[in-house]
C-alpha cells in the first residue's frame, strides 16, 4: 500500500523542506494543492511547474496529482446556472489537467464544496446537471494530458452537494468517461449512514483514490476511527491506489501530523 501526504500540510515551509521531511517520514508520494504554488494556474510558468516536479522527484516523492482544485480562486463555479461561469470552469478544469501532467500526476481530486453548493433556487438535481456539463467540457484535456478527475463526496460540514459516495458515482455515471471516477475520504464518509467498510466495498469499481483522516479534522489514529478495517477492506476489493493524509486541524503540529500519520498507518498495515 502507497502512502502520500497533501503538501498544504507543511503550511509555510518551502518545498525543498517539506519534501525531504515527508520523505524522512515514510511517504513515497506527494499531493499538491495548487494554492500553494500559485493561487491562479494560469500564472504557473512552464519553468515553475519543472521546477516543483524537480524539487519532489530530487526528494524521492512522486507526485500524485491535485486537490483543493478551485480554492482561492474567483469566477468559477462548479454548479452555477450561468453558462458563461460553467465554460470558465470547465476551462480552468482543463488548465488543472494541464498542470498536474507537467507536475507528473495524473488524478484531480475535485472537492473545493465553496465552489459546488447549491446556489439560491438551484435544486440539487439541477446542480448535478450542471457539475457533468462543466467536468464534460474538460475531458477532452483530461484525456490528452492522461488525468484522472476524482469526484469527492463531502459531508454536511463542508456543504450540501454530493454528500455520498453513491451520488459521486451517481455524477461519474452521467459524465460517462474513464477520465471520471470517484475519491473516497475517511472524514467524508464518517457522515453517512452506511459504514465506512460499506462505501469502501460498494464503490470499489470506481475508486481511484482516497484520502486518510479523522472525522476530527487531524490524521489518521489521531482521534476515533480505526483503520485496520478501513485498510483491510481497500486490500480486499484490491485498491492499488494512493493512500494520502489529507487533514484539517493543524493544531498538533507539522511534524506531528505528518509522522504521528504514518506511523499510525504502518502500524494498521501490519496487523492486516
Amino acid at each position: 500500500m502507497k502512502f502520500a501526504i497533501c503538501n498544504e500540510t507543511f503550511q509555510d515551509w518551502p518545498f525543498e523542506k517539506a519534501f525531504a521531511f515527508a520523505r524522512e517520514c515514510g511517504y513515497t508520494g506527494i499531493e499538491f494543492a495548487p494554492f500553494t504554488i500559485h493561487k491562479n494556474a494560469y500564472e504557473i510558468s512552464a519553468d515553475k511547474r519543472a521546477e516543483v516536479r524537480q524539487q519532489a522527484e530530487a526528494a524521492g516523492l512522486e507526485p500524485i496529482g491535485l486537490h483543493w482544485l478551485l480554492a482561492f480562486t474567483e469566477g468559477y463555479y462548479l454548479t452555477s446556472p450561468d453558462a458563461d461561469v460553467r465554460q470558465r470552469t470547465g476551462d480552468y478544469l482543463a488548465e488543472l489537467a494541464r498542470l498536474c501532467r507537467d507536475l507528473g500526476g495524473n488524478v484531480l481530486v475535485l472537492g473545493s464544496p465553496m465552489q459546488r453548493n447549491l446556489l439560491p433556487g438551484v435544486s440539487h438535481d439541477q446542480a448535478m446537471g450542471y457539475a457533468a456539463d462543466v467536468i464534460k467540457q474538460a475531458i477532452p484535456v483530461m484525456a490528452d494530458c492522461g488525468v484522472t478527475l476524482a469526484l469527492e463526496p463531502l459531508g454536511p460540514q463542508e456543504g450540501d452537494f454530493l454528500r455520498t459516495a453513491e451520488l459521486g458515482i451517481q455524477l461519474a455515471e452521467m459524465i460517462d468517461s474513464p477520465n471520471c471516477r470517484l475519491h473516497l475520504d475517511v472524514k467524508a464518509m464518517s457522515s453517512e449512514d452506511k459504514p465506512i467498510v460499506d462505501i469502501i466495498r460498494d464503490s470499489k469499481d470506481w475508486t481511484v483514490h482516497f484520502h486518510a483522516n479523522d472525522a476530527n479534522r487531524r490524521g489518521p489514529g489521531m482521534g476515533e476511527i480505526d483503520f485496520v478495517p478501513i485498510l483491510q477492506t481497500l486490500k480486499d476489493t484490491g485498491y492499488a491506489g494512493w493512500v494520502s493524509v489529507e487533514v484539517f486541524d493543524y493544531e498538533p503540529g507539522v511534524e506531528a501530523l505528518a509522522k504521528d500519520s504514518i506511523e499510525y498507518l504502518k502500524a494498521c498495515l501490519a496487523k492486516l
